[in-house]
């Protein structure tokens, strides 16, 4: 069984800096590849990040490129997106999220955190 845990948001001022981690299970990186998304009520869902291993890809949003990086640690089998100089745009909710590589749709889905960035 395929499980994702989100975990690191929280209350942050502008400028501050958080780090998201997400704990895998039931897959491994060299099949799937992981996101991070996040929704604000109202907008539709945005993709973050998403590293892959099996084609050794990193991919950024344009609003956080320079801010935001994601990496993982393939022995704890964790991914982690260290967020910088956080905006008050950036507030909403974070997910983690695995999919094929060969697709854009994500099949697995972690429990949400949130971030909140006050200005």
């Amino acid at each position: 069984e395929v499980q994702l845990q989100a975990s690191g948001g929280g209350l942050v001022q502008t400028g501050g800096s958080l780090r998201l981690s997400c704990a895998a299970s039931g897959l491994t990186f060299d099949d799937y590849a992981i996101g991070w998304l996040r929704q604000v009520p109202g907008k539709e869902r945005e993709v973050v990040s998403c590293i892959s291993r099996s084609d050794n890809t990193k991919y950024y949003a344009d609003s956080v490129k320079g801010r935001f990086t994601i990496s993982d640690d393939n022995a704890k089998n964790q991914v982690y997106l260290q967020m910088n100089n956080l905006k008050p745009e950036d507030t909403a909710v974070y997910y983690c999220a695995a999919r094929n590589p060969g697709r854009y749709e994500y099949d697995y889905w972690g429990r949400r955190t949130l971030v909140t960035v006050s200005s």
